[in-house]
């Protein structure tokens, strides 16, 4: 059990590590400030644009990001 703990405090730590980072660089976290996912891993989702983002709607900005969470 320890060991499961542990694990989810470090991907926890990570996960608001990049987060951070992200907002410091004022790029969205899902797609790095690209607008667009190089992978549409959302294919079997409805979006306007297949290839924007879905985290910033295809803005690329951390306050996008932020106003669509």
């Amino acid at each position: 059990m320890g060991l499961l703990n542990s694990f989810n405090e470090w991907r926890a730590n990570r996960h608001e590590k990049h987060l951070s980072n992200m907002k410091d660089e004022n790029k969205c976290p899902e797609c790095y400030g690209r607008g667009f996912s190089i992978f549409p891993g959302n294919e079997y989702a409805y979006h306007a644009n297949l290839y924007d983002c879905p985290g910033c709607n295809g803005g690329g900005t951390y306050s996008d990001w932020e106003e669509y969470q």
